[in-house]
C-alpha cells in the first residue's frame, strides 16, 4: 500500500514516533504534525521507560532508541516504610526528562523529513490527507468532538494525585509513604536528569479535603501550580528531599482518567495513545503505550493490502494488548489507593506484595531478580530465619507452612481433603451460632472492586457475622483467573478489617496466584480446585 499525504494530529511522543515511522516506512509520502503547543510551552517532568518498552523501541527504531538512552538516568527501586528499606533491581529502566524526549524525538522526525507545525491544531474537517493519526492526549479534542463515532467512555478515580518535581537526582527510584496530621500520603519518585526528579505525590480524598486541597486548587489560576499544596507535600516529604525543594510546572490536584473507546478508527482517522486509552502511571507511562501503539500501526499498514484493512488489523492486533494492561493498570490503581492501610507489613513482605500485586509477576519471576528481597519477605511472613527459604520451590514451601489461627493450627496453607470437607459445606442459617471452630461464612465474590462502596456494605455485614461467633469467610467464585485475583484481594481487606480466618479457593492451575496470595498477606489459607462452582453460596445475603 502506497501512502502519499499523513497527517499526525498532537506533537506529544506518541504523535512524533508514529510520524518518524511513518515517513521511514513511506520515504515519498508528505508526513505533518500539528501540535497547538510550542516546544518553550512544554510542562512535565520526568518520563520512565522499563526495560521491555526500550528493547521494543530498539527493533523499531534502534537510532532514536539510542539516543533516548543517552539522555536517559538508570535507577533501582526503593521501597521505604519508616526506617525500613528494600531495594530492588529494575534492569534497564531509565528515567528521561519528558522535554529531552521530545527533543529527542522531534529531531529525529525532522530527519527523516516530516514537518513539524508547531502552534498549530487542526480539526479533522480541516486536514485533507490519506491517513490522519489522532495523537492529542487524554484531553483529545478530537475524540471529544466525535465522541459518538469512536465510542468513548471516561472513568475517573476516586484518588487524588499531582506531578512535581525536585531540585536534585535521587540515587533511586523511591515508593515511600507518609503520615500527617490529615492523613496519609504517597510519593512514587525516581531521577531523571543529574540535578532533577520526579515526585509523584497521591492520596485519598478525605486526607485531600482535610488538608485543604479542595480550597487551595480551586483559588490557583488554571497556568499555575498550587504552591500551598507544594509547600505543605515540600515539608511532609522533608527527610526524601534532604534539605531540597520541590519544584511546581502547573502542578495541580488531579483524579486520574481512565479513557476506553469502542472503536478507535473514524473513517481514514485513527486514534493512538491517551487519545485511545489511558492505564495509570503506576504499571508505566502512557509515553509507553502511544510509542508502542506507533510500532504497531506502522506494521499494520505495511501489512495491508489497502487502509480499511490495515487500520482494522491495528485496533484487533493492538487492542487485547492494550486491554490487558489497561486491566493490570487497573488493579495496580486499586492496590495503590488501598496502599497505606498494609504499610503495617514488614517492607520485604510488603515489596512481594508490591511485585505480585496485578498477578503479572509470580514469587519464582520476582525471586529470579531479586532473591534476597523475596527471601527476607517469605521469612517475615512465616516467621522463620532467612536460612530455611529455599531457593528453588517457592510455590511448595509457601503452601506448606503451617498456619495458627485462634485456638486452631493448621498444618499447611493449602487445605488437606479432610479440612476441605469440613470447611466447605455452608451452614443452614448464617444467623445461628456456630457449632464448631470450622463454621465460616461461604461468600461468591461478584465484586470488581474489594474497596468501593458495595464492598463496603458486604464487608461491614461479614464482621457482623464474625462479632455475632462465626469464624471465618470461605471465598469462591467463577474458575478464571480475575476472578481469583479479587476474591484475593477482598481476602486481603477481610483479614485487616475482621479478625475472621479468610480462606480462598481457586483453579488449580493458578497456584502460584494462590501461593503469592498467602505470602502478601491476602488469605490466611486456599483451597486449589479441578473446578469452580459458578452456583452462589452467599451465607451473608
Amino acid at each position: 500500500m502506497r501512502l502519499e499525504h499523513i497527517a499526525v494530529l498532537g506533537g506529544g511522543p506518541g504523535g512524533l514516533y508514529a510520524a518518524r515511522l511513518l515517513k521511514l516506512a513511506h520515504p515519498d509520502a508528505t508526513v505533518q504534525v500539528f501540535e497547538q503547543s510550542t516546544p518553550e510551552k512544554t510542562f512535565g517532568f520526568g518520563v520512565a521507560v522499563a526495560g521491555r518498552t526500550q528493547r521494543n523501541l530498539e527493533e523499531a527504531d534502534p537510532a532514536t532508541q539510542a539516543d533516548m538512552v543517552a539522555a536517559g538516568r538508570p535507577h533501582d527501586m526503593r521501597m521505604i516504610v519508616g526506617d525500613q528499606v528494600a531495594r530492588v533491581h529494575n534492569g534497564p529502566l531509565i528515567g528521561i526528562a519528558r522535554t529531552e524526549l521530545l527533543a529527542v524525538l522531534d529531531r529525529h522526525a525532522r530527519d527523516a523529513g516530516v514537518e513539524l507545525h508547531y502552534g498549530e491544531r487542526r480539526r479533522l474537517e480541516e486536514v485533507d490527507a490519506q491517513l490522519i493519526v489522532v495523537a492529542d492526549g487524554v484531553s483529545s479534542q478530537t475524540r471529544t468532538e466525535h465522541a459518538r463515532d469512536f465510542g468513548a467512555e471516561v472513568e475517573v478515580s476516586g484518588g487524588l494525585y499531582l506531578w512535581a518535581g525536585a531540585d536534585f537526582a535521587l540515587d533511586s527510584a523511591i515508593f515511600a509513604p507518609v503520615t500527617t496530621a490529615h492523613g496519609t500520603f504517597v510519593t512514587h519518585a525516581y531521577p531523571y536528569a543529574p540535578d532533577r526528579s520526579t515526585f509523584l505525590i497521591e492520596t485519598d480524598e478525605a486526607t485531600w479535603r482535610g488538608a485543604g486541597f479542595d480550597v487551595t486548587g480551586e483559588a490557583t489560576a488554571p497556568d499555575e501550580s498550587d504552591t500551598t499544596s507544594l509547600t505543605y507535600l515540600q515539608d511532609a516529604f522533608a527527610e526524601h528531599l534532604d534539605g531540597h525543594h520541590l519544584i511546581g510546572n502547573r502542578t495541580r490536584w488531579s483524579r486520574f482518567r481512565t479513557v476506553h473507546c469502542r472503536r478507535w478508527t473514524r473513517g481514514n482517522a485513527v486514534l493512538l495513545g491517551d487519545a485511545a486509552h489511558t492505564a495509570h502511571y503506576s504499571v508505566g507511562s502512557g509515553t509507553k503505550l502511544a510509542m508502542e501503539d506507533a510500532i504497531a500501526l506502522r506494521d499494520a499498514i505495511d501489512k495491508g493490502e489497502d487502509l480499511a484493512t490495515a487500520l482494522a488489523t491495528y485496533e484487533r492486533e493492538r487492542r487485547p494488548q492494550v486491554a490487558r494492561l489497561q486491566e493490570l493498570a487497573r488493579r495496580s490503581r486499586l492496590w495503590w489507593d488501598s496502599f497505606p492501610r498494609r504499610t503495617n507489613l514488614p517492607v520485604d513482605q510488603l515489596m512481594v506484595s508490591y511485585m505480585t500485586r496485578t498477578g503479572n509477576v509470580g514469587l519464582e519471576r520476582f525471586a529470579g531478580t531479586n532473591p534476597d528481597v523475596v527471601r527476607n519477605g517469605l521469612a517475615e511472613f512465616a516467621g522463620v530465619d532467612t536460612s530455611l527459604v529455599p531457593d528453588e520451590g517457592l510455590v511448595d514451601w509457601v503452601l506448606s507452612q503451617p498456619l495458627v489461627h485462634s485456638e486452631r493450627e493448621w498444618n499447611t496453607r493449602m487445605l488437606s481433603p479432610a479440612d476441605r470437607d469440613r470447611l466447605s459445606t455452608p451452614l443452614e442459617d448464617s444467623s445461628r451460632t456456630p457449632s464448631s471452630e470450622c463454621d465460616l461464612v461461604r461468600v461468591t465474590v461478584e465484586l470488581d472492586d474489594p474497596w468501593s462502596s458495595e464492598a463496603d456494605v458486604l464487608v461491614k455485614g461479614l464482621n457482623d457475622l464474625v462479632l455475632a461467633g462465626r469464624r471465618g469467610f470461605w471465598l469462591t467464585g467463577p474458575a478464571d483467573r480475575g476472578t481469583l485475583l479479587t476474591r484475593l484481594d477482598l481476602g486481603e481487606r477481610l483479614r485487616a478489617e475482621t479478625t475472621g480466618l479468610v480462606v480462598v479457593d481457586g483453579a488449580a492451575e493458578n497456584l502460584d496466584d494462590l501461593a503469592a496470595g498467602i505470602a502478601a498477606a491476602r488469605t490466611d489459607l486456599v483451597c486449589p480446585l479441578s473446578s469452580l462452582t459458578k452456583e452462589t453460596h452467599d451465607d451473608a445475603a
